[in-house]
């Protein structure tokens, strides 16, 4: 194949489930060539998951539905190849891992295809030593995968795939459960791999600012079904396209247009180390000067207090060591830190499912210790990751009364309750429906839901927006500050998401191998490399564009517009 023939060409896809009424891919053209990355990007429902499945052969193999045109891949039609042969040619990399493991050890989960095809014992050996070699996986080849790091196991399911020599990687949201630095890593690791191995990549993410760390040739927009842009970076970022349709543009872009600058392709806004920023500075700075500053919140009182706390799961390595914070009442805070740093250990030691070794946990001053956790459960509610694993009853109403099902709440107290809850949380209309039929943010919904109708004053959030879309994420965090507003409720989040964190907490208290390395606002956490370093974080780029721009205090530049953002988003009061 040519490098002038697409290596992937759509003509006139459309597709619709059979259990949907309309289509959800509507009239598709596409070519990518080879050698190419591009990026799909779009908001929850707009079809690129579903773009996806064409091209592995899941549509029509796994998913039923109607589907017409052409759609042809490495010369071939997935339809006619199946999924095995389309296996051969384009490697899927999921977004949870987790699913994708088959083996017992890394070196069986990468000698697995070749095994389906009974490849020779001596060549398979050397194949998986080669791809090993490749990703850096040589040394954990004995290893269990479920046992190693988010980014070594993405490396896993990496390797998995290239042992069949594919010629296309399909990345479904790479860096979901990543930290920021190991999610630049994947990202320059997927780099590097194209260049080496003459790979075409595609890459369908949320995270646009990260996923630009290095060169993407194009990004496809969709919305309802269809294309809405095919565009190179510079031209998109130049336009307000990705905004209108609900896409979180890289903070940088967002601060410049903040400050009236017209961007232009030819700055080459696709990354702020490069950009061509002269025609911009001086707008940059009079916006800055002129903006209204960030003001110090008060204090509420001290609700919950870590006080030297020393944690370790045997005796041969210490998880949490010497960790000491106050958490105030009314605050929204982050914790944060690389994967493995001990974030939800200290989630689980408050709560009390874990003990400390040693050090003492008091709420508004009275020791925790002899507190059971069905106890505890009364004044701290926890919000798993994922609703799945928190939701244990079919129906709506079910779920959040159970709490009080359980501790003999007499019914028409739980009744009052449960309504005024599901009020709260916008979900009231659905009181009577099965969780099965609620999307994810809803769902998620069902489980804060259920921890509130409790009555708590501090609920502990654990990544309450992975995988969430910007519309979605905004909706989710928008919908907790009112609770903490209207209900005084205080908010600790464990997150990865350095947006979330610059523009909804009050405080960002930065774990890294077990020690509290930094408790400070949230600009000034991400403008601090030293402790982004240690602790897997990303320095904000609003930090690179103040100091490119000649502005003295880039810290207090990231939280004069982060204020910005949140008065234009209705979140702050103007006064």
């Amino acid at each position: 194949m040519g490098k002038h023939e697409p290596i992937i060409e759509f003509a006139d896809v459309t597709f619709k489930y059979k259990s949907q009424q309309q289509p959800t891919l509507k009239n598709i053209n596409l070519k990518i060539f080879p050698g190419e990355k591009v990026l799909i990007a779009g908001q929850s429902g707009s079809g690129k998951s579903t773009l996806a499945h064409c091209l592995n052969a899941l549509i029509p193999c796994s998913y039923a539905g109607d589907m017409s045109g052409v759609l042809r891949v490495c010369g071939g039609e997935p339809r006619q190849l199946g999924v095995f042969g389309m296996s051969k040619r384009v490697g899927t990399v999921l977004q949870d891992t987790d699913g994708q493991f088959i083996a017992l050890t890394v070196g069986e989960d990468l000698a697995f295809a070749l095994e389906n095809e009974c490849t020779p014992k001596e060549e398979m050996v050397q194949k998986v030593s080669e791809v090993a070699g490749k990703l850096e996986l040589t040394e954990f080849l004995g290893s269990a995968p479920g046992a190693l790091s988010g980014g070594q196991k993405q490396r896993v399911s990496l390797g998995g795939v290239m042992t069949c020599d594919v010629k296309i990687l399909l990345f479904d949201e790479p860096l979901a459960n990543l930290d920021p630095a190991t999610g630049k890593r994947t990202i320059a690791l997927i780099d590097e791999l194209m260049q080496k191995e003459d790979l075409t990549v595609i890459i369908i993410e949320h995270r646009l600012e990260d996923v630009l760390y290095r060169k993407v040739d194009r990004i496809v927009l969709m919305d309802d079904g269809m294309i809405i842009a095919d565009k190179t970076p510079d031209k998109l970022l130049s336009s307000d396209i990705l905004k209108s349709h609900g896409i979180r543009e890289p903070l940088y872009i967002a601060a410049l247009k903040a400050a009236g600058a017209q961007i232009s392709p030819e700055d080459g806004p696709s990354s702020i180390d490069t950009m061509d920023l002269s025609a911009h500075k001086d707008k940059v700075k009079e916006w800055y000067h002129q903006a209204d500053k960030n003001k110090e919140q008060e204090k509420g009182d001290t609700l919950l207090s870590l006080s030297h706390l020393q944690f370790s799961y045997n005796d041969t390595r210490q998880i949490i060591k010497d960790v000491s914070f106050d958490i105030h009442s009314g605050e929204m805070v982050a914790l944060v830190g690389k994967n493995g740093a001990g974030k939800s250990t200290i989630a689980s030691l408050i709560c009390g499912f874990l003990r400390p070794d040693e050090g003492v946990i008091s709420w508004k001053g009275r020791d925790l210790s002899d507190l059971s956790i069905k106890e505890r459960g009364e004044i701290i509610g926890y919000c798993m990751q994922s609703p799945n694993q928190m939701i244990s009853r079919p129906m709506i109403y079910e779920e959040v009364a159970l709490g009080l099902t359980v501790r003999g709440v007499p019914e028409n107290e739980i009744k009052e309750r449960v309504y005024e809850v599901l009020r709260i949380c916008g979900l009231y209309p659905y009181r009577n429906w099965p969780v099965s039929a609620l999307s994810f943010g809803q769902k998620k919904r069902v489980s804060i839901a259920s921890i509130l109708v409790m009555d708590p004053d501090l609920i502990i959030l654990d990544e309450p927006t992975a995988g969430q879309d910007y519309a979605h994420y905004t909706e989710i965090m928008e919908f907790l500050k009112d609770l903490r507003n209207q209900l005084g409720v205080t908010i600790l989040m464990i997150t990865h998401d350095m947006h979330l964190m610059l523009e909804y907490t009050d405080r960002t208290l930065v774990l890294a191998d077990g020690e509290l390395l930094m408790d400070g606002r949230p600009w000034d956490v991400l403008t601090n490399d030293e402790v982004c370093d240690r602790a897997y974080l990303k320095r904000t780029s609003l930090y690179d564009l103040a100091v490119k721009c000649g502005i003295d205090d880039p810290g207090d530049f990231a939280a004069t517009f982060i204020e910005h953002e949140k008065r234009e988003r209705g979140a702050i009061e103007v006064k």
